[in-house]
């Protein structure tokens, strides 16, 4: 494994309470992965939530950055025996020259809103990915949803559906599809974040999860969510 440590923790609770999030990670994966191809690279990994995921698919070879100190472990001990993942301690950047058109496909699954310089950090991704290679973003949209809660686990902001287009489309790729996701969330996020300053608990995902995913994601896949919590981008390096 290569380890280029960063001297940097997350706040972590909160996030690794969306384990409990089977199903919609599955969600999410089913859209991208027509897109994965063989070789990707994760950013972010976490503790390896939506890598395990990943893991699940028929893909060869899964790079999965992530800089923090406290999660790069956890991360690390998780995919220990698991040689089609390789950990990397650090963010993907520009002196990796190693990766340089390397990926078939860079995934950023909610962590584009915690990069300061998303511009910069897209650029970076662009060059490491193959030719018709993709960038693939799940990010929180509808800024007037950003809460406490944003802010506590490190989100810069919550996008656009413009200005998520212009910065990918800023960084060199063809936009592919981009799409609202998870209509059903917003009044919960609103109410719970926004209006009584609450945080998760894996009970109330769990049961989010379970109850209202399932019938959401049969219904997104026949009528396109006029808006949506969430925005999943398919960008595409032609």
């Amino acid at each position: 494994m290569l380890n280029t440590a960063q001297k940097q923790d997350y706040f972590g609770k909160d996030l690794e309470d969306l384990v409990v999030a089977r199903n919609y990670y599955r969600w999410v994966i089913s859209i991208f992965k027509p897109y994965l191809g063989d070789t990707i690279a994760e950013i972010g990994a976490g503790t390896g939530n939506f890598t395990g995921f990943l893991s699940e698919e028929k893909i060869k070879k899964i790079f999965a950055f992530e800089p923090s100190g406290n999660m790069y472990p956890l991360l690390s001990d998780k995919f220990k025996k698991d040689k089609r993942v390789t950990v990397i301690n650090n963010y993907l950047k520009e002196e990796h020259r190693e990766f340089l058109s390397f990926f078939d496909s860079v995934l950023y699954v909610n962590v584009l809103e915690h990069i300061e310089e998303d511009r910069k950090e897209l650029s970076y991704a662009y060059k490491t990915i193959k030719q018709n290679g993709y960038i693939l973003i799940f990010a929180p949209a509808l800024s007037f949803l950003y809460s406490e809660f944003d802010k506590k686990i490190g989100h810069f902001r919550r996008y656009s559906k413009k200005g998520l287009i212009n910065i990918v489309r800023e960084s060199g790729f063809s936009i592919e599809d981009i799409r609202y996701f998870d209509l059903a969330g917003i009044i919960p996020w609103y109410i719970f974040f926004v209006f009584l300053k609450k945080t998760t608990t894996k009970a109330n995902i769990s049961i989010y999860d379970k109850l209202i995913v399932p019938p959401m994601r049969f219904l997104e896949t026949l009528i396109p969510a006029p808006t949506g919590k969430n925005l999943l981008l398919i960008g595409k390096k032609t």
